[in-house]
């Protein structure tokens, strides 16, 4: 098991020092001015993980209507223009320089017409794909909370289905757990059961905790340290994934006490 940290929790070179592996948030790290990347800051980044042997990850723009998220890199993969497009392959050219392991990408959204909407997104997401095989780079697609209502691929016969119609060795399951005991409404039958069902496609596998139902909060989704919650920790135990297991908490703190948590399994 490999143990990583996004990098919203705490600045990179703080990270360094604690965990093996760095998840590059690229909407959240003022890497671009607009939808213009700024290639010096991206050489900032690139100095700094030079001094460190750890591998990355990188999860790219998604779509978020939150004022703590620039609403220049909102993306609904269901729903991509041009600019679009180019944003995510962006997200893609820096994970192929940064030599990282992969890149996460979220589904899109429902819309009007849900089987429209999961059709775009999976044409898409083989447009990606393909620019992914061409620069070496592994995408992982992440499983939306079911309290976020309007988001495709909560339940993972959905996500499980993108993935195999995409019919791509670049494109596998980014298995977000925290996001798991939400849709199931923390019935820890049924995460083991979701895990199960996504297990032969996982790629990457974010980690946190909350409370398994809605709040006025990130809609329940508050991204606490494993432990914190309800989530039962075996679930990750069970899975059996070597590579990254990726603490999307908010603080050192919750770093540091999930990596006690993810050893003691």
């Amino acid at each position: 098991m490999i143990i990583g940290a996004s990098s919203f929790a705490s600045p990179l070179k703080d990270l360094i020092d604690e965990v093996d592996s760095i998840e590059l948030y690229v909407p959240k790290m003022g890497l671009y001015e607009g939808r213009g990347l700024q290639h010096d800051r991206v050489q900032e980044v690139f100095d700094i993980l030079s001094t460190t042997s750890g591998v990355t990850s990188v999860h790219a723009p998604y779509y978020a209507v939150v004022p703590t998220y620039p609403s220049e890199l909102c993306v609904n993969t269901a729903k991509m223009n041009k600019s679009d497009l180019r944003l995510m392959e962006e997200s893609i050219e820096l994970a192929a320089n940064f030599q990282s392991n992969v890149v996460v990408v979220h589904p899109g959204l429902v819309g009007i017409d849900r089987h429209k909407s999961f059709s775009n997104m999976v044409d898409n997401l083989k447009r990606l794909a393909e620019f992914a095989d061409n620069h070496g780079v592994m995408l992982g697609l992440e499983n939306k909370e079911g309290t976020a209502f309007g988001n495709l691929c909560c339940e993972a016969i959905e996500l499980v289905d993108a993935v195999e119609q995409v019919d791509s060795d670049r494109l596998g399951i980014t298995f977000d757990v925290g996001h798991a005991n939400l849709t199931t409404g923390a019935d820890q039958n049924q995460v083991y059961t979701f895990m199960k069902t996504v297990q032969e496609h996982v790629v990457h596998v974010h980690i946190h905790d909350n409370m398994g139902v809605w709040t006025s909060e990130y809609a329940g989704d508050v991204h606490m340290a494993p432990g914190s919650g309800t989530l039962d920790m075996t679930v990750i135990e069970e899975l059996g994934f070597e590579g990254i297991h990726n603490l999307e908490v908010f603080s050192m703190e919750d770093v540091i006490t999930g990596k006690e948590r993810l050893l003691a399994l």
